[in-house]
């Protein structure tokens, strides 16, 4: 029987592969490969069994293909996702389809259709789905650790120098993530005027990139929170070595725990996709009670709906079952809209999107090359999961399916008035790239 399916899919796959003139090949569980004379080294894709064609069959969808690769039954061999959706074939893929001969279909239809499906990937969801759309305390914790507490070890593995696990800003024509990553944290840092002996909190703070950043360039007193334990011990640790803990502090708290204290800036970078999709109002609201009058806000938030009639909310079924199932994200005017009821007066929005493909493909090229120290930290099953969603979020933000942007706000005074310089530079600062301060180390620079 599995002779028989073996061949029925092997013809199959060849009509296939000389009708639509895919650049890529095939390679079966018995080692059939498809064409039999494509390069060993070309893009492949490997079926681990006939239960994976089985499982396809009955459930044609995204999230059955993608739960295959996850539980390591279907691969992508010398290369990656990304690099099969740039290996797809021009044309409308549904017409040249139609004109595969429906006989070899049908076969294959037959030999598998009743096969056993097989066992499939392991799906980490904590709290339901009503609860992680309200916000829910307890299901955000859970949430937070599940993505942020793999080890820091993992994350140190494919971030930059800074350990900064978000869009960063190329503001010139070159590669380097670790300078990129630094041009952002500047560029934050000046959008907010910060300067000497000004208070900064950072909500969601990560591993504490921008509150060492922003305490040693520019002398503010910054104090950050985040809901991740393993966040907040390398953190202190590294708030410490720098000689900063008198002017830096972290904690571990829901920014709805912090207390009834204002500071001169707001910072919460890709953060406010995990509050919660009911949350929002009260997320934006809380920013703005934690801000002085005239004090500033900086945002840095993905969104759906980046052009077009591309308007489908959320992280997507895989994102939600595999690797943050909190996540939601809007359209970029919703979060606006939002933003403006809890009172914030928005100033300056500025779109990331394309930053974010030159982001993410350094940290995919690099959990690709330290396979076997990856798998070593997190096991397989989790490497793949990331791989897959690595490779997912850059072909969406390059496709723009999905954005980023910051957005600057203000909160206005009790007379209205927002206390911002009249001109522009004067209120965004001048940008890293036009300017040496961002690579002094050790400089303040007041703006």
């Amino acid at each position: 029987m599995a002779e028989g399916q073996s061949d029925s899919l092997r013809r199959l796959l060849t009509e296939a592969h000389g009708r639509l003139g895919l650049r890529c090949g095939f390679r079966l569980w018995d080692d059939t490969r498809v064409p039999a004379d494509w390069p060993e080294n070309g893009l492949r894709i490997a079926i681990g069994d006939p239960g994976t064609i089985a499982a396809l069959i009955r459930s044609p969808r995204l999230e059955t293909l993608l739960g295959l690769v996850v539980a390591g039954r279907l691969a992508i061999e010398n290369g990656s996702l990304f690099d099969l959706a740039e290996a797809r074939p021009p044309g409308k893929l549904g017409r040249l389809a139609r004109t595969i001969p429906k006989s070899a279909i049908f076969d294959v239809l037959r030999r598998f259709a009743f096969a056993p499906a097989g066992p499939p990937a392991t799906i980490v969801r904590h709290g339901d789905r009503a609860s992680a759309r309200a916000g829910d305390a307890a299901t955000n914790k859970a949430n937070i650790a599940y993505h942020y507490d793999v080890s820091n070890a993992f994350y140190r593995l494919f971030l930059d120098a800074e350990m900064v696990y978000s869009c960063a800003y190329f503001a010139e024509d070159h590669h380097d993530i670790d300078r990129a990553q630094r041009d952002k944290l500047d560029l934050i840092c000046r959008k907010l005027g910060l300067g000497p002996g000004m208070r900064l909190l950072d909500v969601g703070c990560g591993w504490a990139s921008l509150l060492v950043h922003a305490a040693e360039h520019y002398g503010v007193h910054a104090t950050g929170v985040t809901l991740s334990a393993q966040q907040r011990d390398y953190g202190v640790e590294r708030v410490r070595r720098a000689g900063l803990s008198e002017r830096v502090e972290i904690r571990l708290q829901d920014y709805r725990q912090i207390p009834a204290e204002q500071f001169d800036a707001v910072a919460s970078i890709e953060m406010g996709e995990h509050v919660g999709q009911d949350n929002y109002p009260v997320y934006a609201a809380q920013l703005h009670r934690m801000l002085r009058p005239q004090g500033r806000l900086l945002l840095q938030q993905m969104s759906r709906g980046a052009a077009g009639a591309n308007t489908a909310p959320g992280g997507g079924a895989f994102m939600e079952s595999y690797v943050a199932p909190d996540m939601y994200m809007r359209p970029l005017g919703e979060t606006l809209g939002f933003l403006e009821r809890a009172g914030h007066e928005i100033v300056d929005v500025h779109s990331l999107r394309e930053h974010y493909v030159w982001t993410v493909r350094p940290w995919l090229d690099t959990l690709q090359r330290h396979r076997e120290t990856a798998t070593r930290m997190i096991g397989e099953e989790q490497w793949r999961i990331w791989l897959l969603y690595l490779a997912g979020a850059a072909l969406a933000f390059e496709q723009n399916r999905m954005g980023v942007h910051q957005i600057l706000a203000v909160r206005p005074g009790p007379d209205g008035a927002s206390g911002l310089p009249r001109s522009r530079t004067g209120v965004l600062g001048l940008d890293p790239a036009l300017d040496g301060a961002a690579a002094a180390p050790g400089q303040v620079t007041l703006r």
